[in-house]
């Protein structure tokens, strides 16, 4: 049993490509290699995207193509200056930040707990901002970022 579960969590992990679709997946990977490369851990590279592994069965043929990133840009539309500062503010002055909802130690959302215990587990020091204490960082924290759902991540400036 011990090494079936160490076999599955290494097909989970380390071959996405038999699950193309399963974005879950996919999102946990990005988080987990995230975390990996702002930690001082010898194994950060352990959750780095991976090419197709040879040893894994598939049905579907292996491609070699992988999409570009696309940018997302910063949006004020909407926004009032008051509260795009406060934005910009915490973000430029803090090198990793949560936007969630509750704070890092009593998150108030599973996905917001999520996070944080990724972050933690690395010794990943980061700043949280409460988004259900303030309305308008709620809800300008949305447009800010051009992103509808909560928790958020900046890392140096940057919305991961």
């Amino acid at each position: 049993i011990f090494s079936s579960s160490i076999t599955l969590s290494y097909y989970i992990f380390y071959t996405d490509t038999t699950y193309p679709n399963n974005i879950r997946s996919t999102m946990n990977r990005s988080l987990l290699f995230l975390a990996g490369l702002l930690s001082t851990s010898p194994c950060a590279l352990a959750f780095a995207p991976t090419r197709p592994s040879t040893l894994a069965v598939r049905s579907a043929p292996i491609t070699t193509e992988y999409a570009s990133p696309t940018a997302l840009h910063m949006s004020d539309a909407g926004l009032n200056a008051s509260t795009k500062e406060k934005l910009t503010s915490l973000v430029e002055d803090n090198p990793v930040l949560l936007f969630m909802k509750g704070s890092k130690l009593f998150p108030q959302c599973g996905f917001s707990n999520t996070a944080c215990q990724i972050l933690g587990s690395y010794n990943i020091e980061f700043e949280s901002v409460d988004v259900l204490a303030d309305e308008e960082i709620r809800s300008g924290i949305k447009i800010f970022s051009q992103w509808p759902t909560i928790p958020q991540l900046y890392v140096c400036g940057e919305f991961i």
